[in-house]
């Protein structure tokens, strides 16, 4: 009997040209250093967006990227998600945006706000569309410029983030049920309101009226980081009767080099299995999965048929992964 599957069939993305390293943070007067970023996050540099570059801006490049590794026009598409935080606008969504943008005139556009975990939402938010008849080709973006929202006397946090985005295209397509049809494989979601002191932007347009800037308790979220991303991983294994010798690569959210290693090392997972661009990007909220997925479907390491799984935690606590063969 016929599964319909979500199947990945294009993947892009784009980061802005300006380039901050570590030694350009100190040289601008944080109180920081190179040595001291990259022993606790391994981070080296991240890009930063110019003032015309909106996340919409962002979030337009990769999804045409996408597009033109999948062979479609933007009239192929009927359902765009664009995970962010970031959006141009109070409204209308940066979606709305970026399907204006494409030229796409049909179909339905929004937005998903889960922070960093809001890449691993929207692709599962996607695929019960795509799976119950919906939509037929999803464009789902993680698109953010992190950047304006820092405090950059903060040295705890404005080493941390960058701008960037990434985009992948989804197909409908029949599959026979099993773990080994392409496509999404199973998915699961969590959060928790509870932890929203431990990581947050102190404003927004129905409190403060302004943008506010990002705050973190960084040793709460390592801690809850590693403890809470397994139980979904877990989940996604059982559910898809797979197990971490199955898969072929491991793409966290790149948020810390530490987290990310602690977590693959607690389920299990072989580090040579894990990809690695927080070096690169720093942590570009829910940009940086899509990112890591691009950069390593062109340079050859994903390749059609591979099992990968992909998670993520963000503030509000919000966490999920999603497992799919490529």
């Amino acid at each position: 009997m016929a599964h319909r599957r979500s199947v990945v069939v294009g993947c892009g993305a784009y980061l802005p040209e300006t380039v901050v390293t570590n030694t350009d943070l100190a040289e601008r007067g944080i109180e920081t250093s190179d040595e001291w970023i990259v022993q606790r996050t391994g981070i080296r540099q991240r890009h930063i967006a110019r003032p015309d570059e909106t996340t919409s801006v962002l979030g337009t490049r990769a999804a045409r990227a996408a597009l033109d590794e999948a062979g479609l026009s933007p009239a192929d598409i009927d359902l765009v998600i664009c995970a962010t935080s970031t959006p141009d606008h109070t409204f209308p969504s940066t979606a709305t945006q970026i399907q204006a943008a494409l030229g796409i005139e049909g179909g339905f556009a929004f937005d998903l706000q889960a922070v960093c975990a809001g890449f691993v939402y929207a692709v599962a938010t996607a695929d019960r569309f795509l799976a119950t008849g919906g939509a037929k080709r999803a464009l789902v973006i993680g698109a953010e410029t992190f950047s304006r929202l820092l405090d950059w006397e903060d040295r705890t946090t404005c080493v941390l983030f960058g701008d960037g985005a990434g985009a992948i295209v989804l197909e409908a397509r029949d599959g026979e049920g099993t773990n080994a049809d392409r496509g999404v494989l199973a998915s699961c979601l969590r959060s928790d309101g509870r932890h929203r002191a431990k990581l947050y932007v102190d404003g927004g347009p129905g409190s403060t009226g302004t943008t506010g800037k990002l705050r973190m308790e960084g040793r709460e979220v390592f801690r809850f980081a590693v403890g809470s991303v397994t139980d979904v991983i877990e989940e996604t294994f059982r559910a898809s009767g797979t197990t971490a010798d199955d898969l072929a690569w491991f793409v966290p959210h790149q948020a810390n080099r530490r987290i990310i290693e602690a977590s693959a090392d607690k389920l299990g997972i072989a580090r040579e299995k894990v990809v690695l661009t927080v070096d690169r990007h720093g942590n570009t909220s829910a940009a940086s999965i899509p990112l890591a997925l691009d950069a390593a479907r062109r340079d050859g390491r994903i390749r059609e048929g591979d099992l990968v799984m992909i998670e993520a935690i963000g503030g509000g606590f919000t966490w999920g992964a999603a497992l799919l063969r490529w």
